[in-house]
């Protein structure tokens, strides 16, 4: 993925060196020259430039980002920044940080924000989870750290593509919420067959997230993204 960010402080660095960790190509944008510092995250691109301004993002070619994050410590900026992305420049996936908790009811769809989080590991999850296929991804948590919302994207080689939902042998505290299926939201039933590409979302405990992606993705699973993380 191509991910354009908005704002280069220590929010904006932080989710820019997770997603590169990750193997995404990654762009910082910041107006501000004191806070231009490439070695901070070298591997990705950094822009001077003023993100507000259609001109500057127009010349950082943000019609090529797949998603972009609007992570300033200035929510009147992250809630302009977004609209552009989304209104001038049809980036498919825009999420927005939240700094002050009374702003909270502007990042709505009205703006261009599809997702509006706080915490820059969560802001990065929710990013990957628009392409990330065959893993697990842990989008949000419930309940003092109980229960996570989770979303698996089904490859073609996963073990139930083409059975119907009542097949799945789910662990105990586990229940599947919601199918998104292009742009469709399902409420799945019992009798409804998954199909790769589907991204299936759950809510469960986390003591039980392994075995979920052990029956979704396959038993082998687990262990191939202990081996990618160790």
């Amino acid at each position: 993925m191509k991910v354009a960010i908005a704002g280069a402080g220590n929010v904006g660095r932080s989710i820019a060196q997770e997603l590169v960790d990750n193997g995404h190509q990654v762009m910082l944008i910041e107006k501000e020259p004191a806070r231009l510092l490439p070695s901070r995250v070298p591997a990705a691109e950094w822009v001077l430039a003023d993100a507000c301004e259609v001109s500057s993002l127009q010349q950082a070619n943000l019609s090529e980002c797949d998603v972009v994050v609007a992570a300033t410590g200035d929510d009147k900026v992250n809630l302009v920044v977004s609209l552009l992305a989304k209104t001038e420049f049809a980036v498919p996936r825009v999420v927005a940080r939240v700094n002050r908790a009374e702003n909270e009811w502007l990042f709505t769809e009205q703006w261009g924000i599809d997702v509006s989080v706080s915490k820059p590991r969560m802001m990065a999850a929710l990013v990957e989870e628009a392409v990330t296929v065959g893993d697990l991804v842990r989008i949000m948590t419930f309940r003092q750290g109980a229960a996570n919302l989770v979303e698996i994207t089904l490859p073609p080689s996963a073990p139930y593509v083409g059975h119907p939902v009542r097949e799945v042998p789910l662990p105990r505290d586990s229940a599947l919420v919601a199918i998104l299926r292009g742009k469709r939201v399902l409420v799945p039933s019992q009798d409804d067959p998954l199909e790769a590409g589907d991204e299936l979302v759950f809510v469960c405990t986390g003591d039980v997230e392994d075995d979920v992606r052990a029956v979704i993705l396959g038993s082998d699973s687990v262990e191939r993204t202990r081996s990618r993380t160790s």
